[in-house]
């Protein structure tokens, strides 16, 4: 059990939701490997990318966090709509992803990429920094999510909003992948982060396989 401190200043208890062989695979990650995985038509959040994507109604010169940002194809396309006046943090615990991110999007002549290492429980990201939150495929690998998403609450500014996109997990109709590698369905979801200091303000239904839900910070 670990201590973590919320915004109010107390200190508080938090186990983690999840074990460390969730996350394993992804130390000391090969990168081509991942690209293969994460990169292709059989996923659905790449399939969909570009439908996902204007479904967030970025602007120019927003300034957004790709958290668990892994390959990076997410994190290219936000830089490309922000513009040249916008910002783009690419979040990861890799440090194999952040580096190789940063080498992508010089290479791709994007400036206003900032690749960012976090930890299990803090995004590290300025206070009052982003405008959006984009967590995809992720929200379930947070081992510490009340502390996670409190270390997001003070990094978006006053009405600043936070997407989550993950696995519906529903006993019977989900894959056994799913049953076994997602913690909570989408229930849970909503109700945790509710209850870390968001309130749901959308809940799009045009994936097949995982949900879409935009939270407000409070």
């Amino acid at each position: 059990i670990f201590a973590i401190v919320l915004d109010t200043g107390r200190s508080v208890a938090e186990a983690p939701v999840i074990g460390p062989a969730l996350n394993a695979p992804y130390e000391n990650a090969d990168v081509r490997h991942w690209r293969e995985v994460f990169e292709q038509d059989g996923r659905e959040v790449y399939a969909r990318r570009a439908a996902i994507v204007d479904a967030l109604a970025l602007k120019p010169g927003m300034s957004v966090a790709d958290v668990g940002a892994g390959t990076g194809f997410y994190t290219l396309m936000f830089a490309e709509t922000v513009g040249r006046d916008g910002r783009v943090f690419a979040v990861d615990t890799s440090p194999d992803f952040v580096a190789a991110i940063g080498e992508r999007a010089k290479a791709s002549g994007f400036g206003n990429v900032t690749p960012v290492l976090n930890d299990a429980r803090d995004v590290r990201l300025p206070v009052d920094s982003i405008d959006l939150a984009f967590i995809c495929d992720t929200y379930h690998h947070f081992e510490y999510p009340r502390s996670t998403m409190a270390s997001l609450h003070r990094a978006l500014r006053p009405a600043g909003e936070v997407v989550v996109i993950d696995f519906r997990r529903v006993a019977g109709r989900s894959s056994p992948w799913v049953m076994h590698h997602v913690r909570a369905g989408v229930d849970e979801v909503k109700a945790e982060i509710e209850g870390f200091g968001f309130e749901l303000v959308e809940e799009l239904n045009f994936l097949n396989t995982q949900y879409y839900l935009r939270f407000r910070k409070k």
